[in-house]
């Protein structure tokens, strides 16, 4: 029986790689979105049934889940070394020169896109992921390996044959696609927009929870394979060979070029994208130039900072000239006042541009701007663009210097700006009208309460209706004050009046996120639910319980209590709590007492049980969890693969260092 299971087990992990990779890597996909889904729930129920035949990298791992709270450093065996940079075809001809200078030999070079993202060293081990590990100083870097295991188009087994180890690098990057779905889920959560793919792929790559890794859908380029003996001679037949072993790589000849063998050619492939980079699904930021022979690479040799073997063309951030017509201002959810820019349409970067945001007071002051300036705008790694100058040859031509408002748009209420603080902000919480609709449109988004149904037009059409003026009279209406609303049928009506009583049963955590608490979002609110337990624990917490919290800042403690002090958000509550939202977190009872007052660090890969698992049942027999070993741990568990750093504290403080068997047998006794 027993066999047949991990007979099944290491059936279905087979297949599931297998199209996982025609899907993701190859673009061909054999089987119907359906037929891989029913795999992949049938390999997450034998796993958990079966816990013991699950692998570390089971494709049931690309989900996410685990915690990491602190990223061990990883020196690298060879070191990530950053390129020199120009943004002069003279220095690509100049550098050129030195290479043919520096070797007798025929050169030739290979053109890859400089992809704009994060530096990635993937190791793998008898055909299996291994660890990956960021770039950091070059030096040394962070093991993120929990999270780049969720990214979809990295394989966690290879089934061709392949060195026994060897390291692949590449850039992990953000489509663009999925960067604007997340910015328009944050848009309708009233979240500040994240400013471009870049920096929210690095964010992201950082992140604690590999879940919120594997949701956001981060792709990767990989181009670069090191190891011993590996018998290439060249990086062009290295990257080749690595796409063979079922890694995505560049399209050749597309998105890479081999054999180039003159500055035309090269200025040809850097000019075609310095034009057509804005038709890519991903950013790009300049072009990588290498010499492609591995033995005339090691003959060039290197500086103290960069390979004399290559170099990288950046692009010039793209920028264009027009006329600023207007200044107007938003109020977003929490009041907070952002001044936008409106400009002449013009064409940037491939779309047109009608606004641009001007962020705050200082920033109109900074740049002087006047109504009727011409600016530049410029967008270059940023999604959102921004004015960056302004054509004083014009200003004759400009009428007034802009001035910020002094009372809010929206509902005339003098603004305020708090000390140390760039925006300023309404403080008519009551009764500016796009504060409430959008603290109720961020109660019923998704990652909140998640009710259906009700739209941003339906939430206008409902207050401007008066219906609602806070998120607790969502749970009053009735199903003909719905269905009278314009262009609401009864099938739609049904829906809403459904979705309402369904989110009666969100948990505590994600109730506490929906509250639209200044600073407290969804990893906050996780943090404040699991640590007072209750609502009525946490509005009457005092300031230092508030910062004692991990990661709970002077900032957010007091927008917390500021939130709780307010009489109306305590009616609010109460309402809530009337119709029967969930206010408190479960609790689960202990299964004993076997590990009290026992301290466990967990480091490693596991057999038997994730590290989840590991940690529930510490928790669950008594026990606590840290992150870091200090001299108050009593066990180090450590699985496979574990960081050498904890080893070596663990055994000079006295750690006893136990096996997840020997863990195991502890809560079995």
């Amino acid at each position: 029986m027993s066999e047949d299971i991990k007979n099944r087990i290491d059936k279905l992990v087979k297949e599931i790689n297998f199209h996982n990779n025609a899907y993701y890597v190859k673009s061909a996909p054999v089987i119907s979105d359906f037929e891989f889904d029913q795999m992949l729930k049938e390999l997450e129920q034998l796993e958990h049934d079966y816990p013991q035949f699950a692998s570390a990298n089971s494709p049931t791992k690309r989900v996410g889940g685990d915690i990491t709270k602190k990223f061990e450093s990883v020196t690298h065996e060879f070191p990530m070394l950053s390129l020199s940079n120009t943004y002069s075809e003279d220095e690509i001809k100049d550098w050129v020169v030195r290479i043919k200078k520096l070797s007798e030999e025929e050169i030739t070079y290979v053109c890859e896109l400089k992809y704009d993202g994060v530096a990635i060293g993937i190791r793998y081990k008898n055909g299996e992921l291994e660890r990956a590990v960021t770039r950091g100083d070059g030096t040394q870097g962070e093991d993120v390996t929990t999270n780049v295991k969720t990214i979809k188009t990295v394989p966690l087994t290879l089934h061709t044959e392949t060195p026994a180890e060897f390291e692949i690098r590449g850039e992990i990057f953000f489509p663009l696609e999925n960067f604007s779905k997340l910015n328009k889920l944050r848009a309708e959560a009233g979240e500040e927009l994240y400013a471009n793919p870049r920096n929210t792929a690095s964010g992201t790559l950082k992140s604690q929870d590999s879940k919120i890794v594997a949701e956001r859908g981060l792709d990767c380029y990989l181009y670069g394979v090191y190891g011993y003996d590996l018998n290439f001679t060249s990086h062009s037949e290295a990257v080749k060979t690595a796409g063979e072993w079922g890694f995505k790589i560049p399209d050749s000849n597309k998105r890479m070029i081999e054999n180039c063998k003159t500055i035309e050619e090269i200025m040809d492939f850097i000019s075609y994208w310095d034009k057509n980079r804005f038709q890519l699904p991903f950013e790009i930021d300049g072009v990588v130039i290498k010499v492609d022979n591995y033995d005339q690479q090691e003959q060039l040799g290197f500086t103290a900072k960069s390979p004399r073997w290559a170099i990288a063309y950046k692009f010039k951030a793209e920028q264009v000239s027009t006329r600023l017509n207007e200044v107007t201002y938003q109020v977003g959810r929490t009041g907070a006042i952002t001044p936008v820019a409106n400009l002449e349409p013009v064409l940037l970067a491939g779309t047109t541009v009608k606004r641009a945001s001007l962020h705050n007071q200082d920033q109109i002051e900074k740049l002087d701007l006047h109504i009727g300036d011409q600016v530049y705008v410029e967008k270059g790694g940023e999604i959102i663009p921004k004015i960056v100058g302004v054509d004083m040859s014009f200003r004759s031509k400009a009428d007034g210097v802009v001035e910020f408002i002094s009372h809010c748009p929206e509902c005339g209420t003098e603004l305020i700006r708090k000390e140390g603080e760039a925006q300023h902000f309404c403080p008519n919480e009551i009764g500016c009208p796009p504060q409430i609709k959008g603290r109720i449109e961020h109660f019923i988004s998704r990652k909140a309460m998640n009710i259906d149904g009700l739209g941003p037009e339906t939430i206008d059409a409902l207050y401007n209706s008066h219906l609602i003026e806070n998120y607790a009279d969502l749970y009053d209406l009735t199903f003909s004050q719905i269905v009278s609303l314009e262009r609401m049928a009864d099938k739609s009506a049904n829906n809403a009046m459904a979705s309402i009583e369904a989110s009666l049963a969100t948990p505590f955590e994600k109730v506490l996120f929906a509250l639209g608490i200044r600073h407290v979002g969804e990893t906050v609110a996780k943090k404040l639910a699991r640590h007072f337990k209750n609502i009525d624990q946490l509005a009457a917490a005092t300031f230092d319980e508030l910062i004692a919290v991990n990661e709970i800042g002077e900032k957010i403690a007091i927008a917390i209590q500021s939130f709780f002090q307010e009489e109306k958000n305590r009616i609010i509550i109460e309402r809530l709590k009337n119709v029967g939202i969930h206010f408190e977190i479960e609790v689960v009872e202990n299964a004993s007492n076997t590990l009290k007052g026992q301290t466990f660090v967990i480091s490693g890969v596991f057999e038997k049980v994730s590290r989840n698992e590991l940690k529930e049942l510490i928790e669950k027999n008594g026990g606590k969890n840290t992150g870091s070993i200090s001299a108050k741990t009593n066990y180090l568990v450590a699985g496979e693969n574990m960081g050498p750093a904890k080893l070596d504290k663990a055994q000079k403080l006295g750690v006893k260092i136990i096996s997840e068997d020997d863990f195991l047998t502890m809560i079995e006794n």
